[in-house]
């Protein structure tokens, strides 16, 4: 009974009064019971996180520090003074992990086996491990269709389609230089402001910096490049591209100006894929999707899924211009990419009139 009635202060007294006798057994019971009494104790996980420390076992330390952090965020408020102790959590989890990371590629390489010449897949997955690079996964902000690869980049030979547009490459970027020495800029910003909607938070708003020459916009092609680019619209028409009243296929030559950067961000769909067909690109030019950083070379398609966080940059002295579409992931099959057409077209009709 008056083991039920003890307080979790009255344990970590209990604890405290251990500690200064040296009797690890009663301190590690105290501190057990002041966590079993009240489970959000931070004071008590620091407590028996610290003396797994002097026990040398960081592995017990560290669940114990990660948990001490974990209830610190969740709590409304943390008394000052365990402030301290949270810090001393993060630095020891930090130096435990860089130690376990060393270890585990000491191992490895006492192997033969290091993030050089391992596996592709297998690099990358030493790499989460050891700390080194961070996990990237699909966040697309508007709609998400589960159990696809979780792939940032695509070869361009895993598609039947992509040489014959990779060959139309001369004729595209001739359709393009014809177009800017013509009378009239065909770029407008890319990055607008729709009509009735608040503008978007994003420092190339309206800028030409980020230019866009529509080919495909909403589902129709856009005035007038029906005559100006058809070799350009004929390659397109090449590849797998939604059709989406009002939506799809979109396409357009994207120009980035020297010293563009376009912040790393989220595309709002992972059921396609975004294609660029460089056809202008600079030195110090570089796209990056999740953890890897590619640079463009003229002629030869890049294919990647924007719903990963990712960033493009033109370090170069003069513009950048990719030929962008999109199509349809190559996972998807035909029966789920029609009902995903009736899905995106019902989304679009809502609040018609």
């Amino acid at each position: 009974m008056a083991r039920a009635m003890t307080t979790p202060t009255t344990w970590l007294e209990q604890a405290r009064d251990a500690h200064r006798r040296g009797d690890v057994a009663a301190e590690t019971a105290a501190l057990d019971g002041a966590i079993h009494a009240d489970r959000g104790n931070v004071a008590a996980l620091l407590a028996m996180a610290e003396l797994k420390r002097r026990l040398a076992d960081d592995r017990a330390a560290g669940s114990y520090y990660r948990l001490a952090l974990t209830t610190a965020v969740q709590a409304r408020s943390v008394p000052p003074a365990l402030h301290p102790g949270l810090q001393r959590a993060e630095q020891f989890l930090a130096d435990t992990e860089r130690a376990f990371a060393d270890h585990l590629l000491g191992q490895l390489r006492s192997a033969g086996i290091d993030t050089r010449n391992a596996a592709p897949r297998v690099a990358e997955a030493l790499r989460m491990l050891a700390g080194e690079q961070p996990l990237y996964l699909q966040q697309p902000s508007m709609f998400y269709f589960p159990g696809l690869a979780q792939r940032p980049f695509f070869e361009r030979s895993g598609f039947d389609w992509a040489e014959a547009v990779e060959a139309a490459t001369d004729a595209i970027r001739a359709e393009l230089l014809a177009m800017i020495d013509g009378a009239t800029d065909p770029f407008g910003p890319y990055v607008t402001t729709a009509p009735g909607r608040p503008p978007p938070n994003n420092p190339l708003l309206d800028k030409p910096d980020w230019g866009a020459a529509w080919l495909w916009k909403d589902g129709a092609i856009a005035d007038g490049m029906a005559g100006l680019c058809p070799a350009t619209l004929a390659a397109l028409e090449l590849a797998p591209q939604p059709v989406i009243p009002n939506r799809a296929p979109i396409a357009l030559f994207s120009r980035l100006m020297p010293g563009t950067h376009i912040q790393s961000h989220h595309g709002l769909l992972n059921t396609r894929l975004i294609c660029h067909l460089p056809l202008i690109v600079p030195d110090g030019c570089g796209l990056r999707v999740g953890a890897e950083t590619r640079e463009w070379r003229e002629g030869e398609l890049m294919i990647f899924d924007d719903s990963f966080e990712h960033e493009a940059w033109n370090h170069g002295a003069s513009d950048r211009t990719v030929l962008l579409f999109e199509i349809w992931r190559p996972d998807i099959d035909i029966d789920e990419r029609e009902q995903l057409t009736r899905i995106f077209a019902a989304i679009d009709t809502y609040g018609e009139q």
